[in-house]
């Protein structure tokens, strides 16, 4: 090999060793797919979900700091199966859905936090308020779907959801739970 062709090698495997991954593009499966959340009312749980959102997913789980992920979720589409209850979730005092038809989420980082786990740091944005939250998933990928389960905690009241209902009546903590199917 000459000196000129083991120059040409050598920077041909630097050029190699540099370049980012690319991150594939996921498709959720609304089908497949839950957008859920669970809050404490009175004594018992009151869960519910979403039944409309999308996502957009450009994630590689060898680098996750590469990721964009955005999703977002239409508050009018919340459902509990408690008619009382989800006759009051679009109004001024909960979502306000006619001047926030959209609820957004995006993330900020995503970092791998050990095996199949991960964590994305982000903004999620309600009635115009905007906060960090953190969301902790697990990824499982076979061939070119994905299933990610995932779930995060945030204070209600801090998004101005249901200021007029008292903590004993309505827990402040809701829980959120993301169980997606995705296919690249």
């Amino acid at each position: 090999m000459t000196l000129k062709s083991l120059a040409l090698l050598s920077c041909t495997l630097s050029f190699l060793t540099v370049q980012p991954a690319l991150a594939a593009t996921w498709t959720v499966d609304p089908a497949q797919s839950t957008l859920g959340f669970e809050v404490q009312q009175g004594s018992s749980a009151l869960t519910g979900r979403f039944t409309s959102w999308d996502a957009s997913i450009e994630f590689d789980p060898d680098a996750p700091e590469n990721a964009d992920i955005s999703a977002t979720i239409r508050p009018a589409s919340a459902s509990t199966g408690n008619a009382q209850f989800d006759g009051t979730l679009p109004n001024g005092d909960w979502f306000d859905t006619a001047a926030f038809p959209d609820a957004t989420f995006t993330a900020d980082s995503v970092e791998r936090v050990e095996g199949d786990s991960y964590r994305a740091n982000g903004t999620l944005t309600i009635k115009g308020v905007s906060m960090p939250l953190v969301l902790d998933f697990t990824l499982a990928i076979n061939g070119d779907t994905a299933t990610a389960n995932g779930m995060a905690t945030l204070n209600r009241l801090e998004y101005g959801l249901g200021t007029g209902v008292g903590t004993d009546t309505v827990g402040d903590a809701v829980t959120v739970t993301l169980n997606l199917t995705a296919t690249r």
